[in-house]
């Protein structure tokens, strides 16, 4: 049985940054789940991460029980692969990292170093961080986006997540990369993880834009993930 795709998001941002490759996902004919995980940090009472399992896999439940799926992970969604894969509850048969952060092959990984989370507590209120998209200049922030409808559309949907996000501990259960996994990058600064990726064995290919590229150009971000996982028919125990 062909694998259905299953796209998680950033947790900064919210389903509609996949949206449109998504629909072209549908249009070909691929099964396709886009998971909600803006509610998961509504209550400021971590760790998060099992709720964030619990929710992945309750949205792959409607699949047929033998059907696997591709994880294919955006931004800091890449750091919650390995526990979404043993937590899945079906065979994974890959896992593509789109423009995103890496989880350690084994132990645990924090969910921001050191100085990242000494950045974060600096900007918080009240425990919480101010939405993404207003991190940033508008010289940096409108390019990633194609038009302002698109903006404002995923702008609305981010979430405020509590700085205790960034201060979990994220599990990596051994054996959660025994199967394909690739790396699709669209530019820096992650093009540090591109080449740790490789350094790890992985495909690793490229289509250079901004960091929601996939909102952008999504025609061309759906024919790379297709190419990238079209051998990934075989699950993996």
């Amino acid at each position: 049985m062909k694998p259905a795709v299953v796209l998680l998001h950033s947790l900064l941002l919210g389903p509609l940054t996949w949206a449109p490759v998504a629909a072209r996902l549908r249009a070909l004919g691929t099964a396709t789940v886009v998971p909600s995980l803006i509610q998961v940090a509504d209550a400021d009472d971590p760790p998060f991460w099992p709720r964030i399992c619990t929710t992945v896999r309750d949205s792959v439940s409607h699949l047929p029980q033998d059907q696997p799926i591709v994880l294919v992970a955006h931004s800091n969604a890449g750091l919650l692969v390995p526990t979404v894969v043993r937590a899945a509850g079906r065979p994974v048969a890959g896992c593509l990292f789109v423009d995103a952060s890496l989880p350690s092959r084994c132990g645990a990984t924090p969910a921001a170093s050191p100085e990242r989370l000494a950045h974060l507590r600096s900007i918080a209120a009240e425990g919480r961080l101010p939405q993404w998209t207003t991190w940033w200049e508008e010289d940096i922030v409108a390019p990633l986006f194609p038009d302002s409808g698109t903006r404002a559309l995923v702008s609305a949907e981010q979430p405020r997540l509590p700085v205790s996000y960034y201060e979990q501990q994220l599990p990596v259960p051994p054996g959660w990369d025994h199967r394909p996994c690739a790396y699709l990058l669209f530019g820096p600064p992650y093009d540090r993880e591109a080449q740790e990726s490789r350094t790890r064995g992985w495909s690793v290919a490229e289509v250079p834009g901004g960091h929601l590229h996939q909102l952008v150009d999504p025609d061309a971000v759906t024919a790379h993930l297709g190419t990238i996982t079209a051998g990934w028919q075989s699950p993996a125990g």
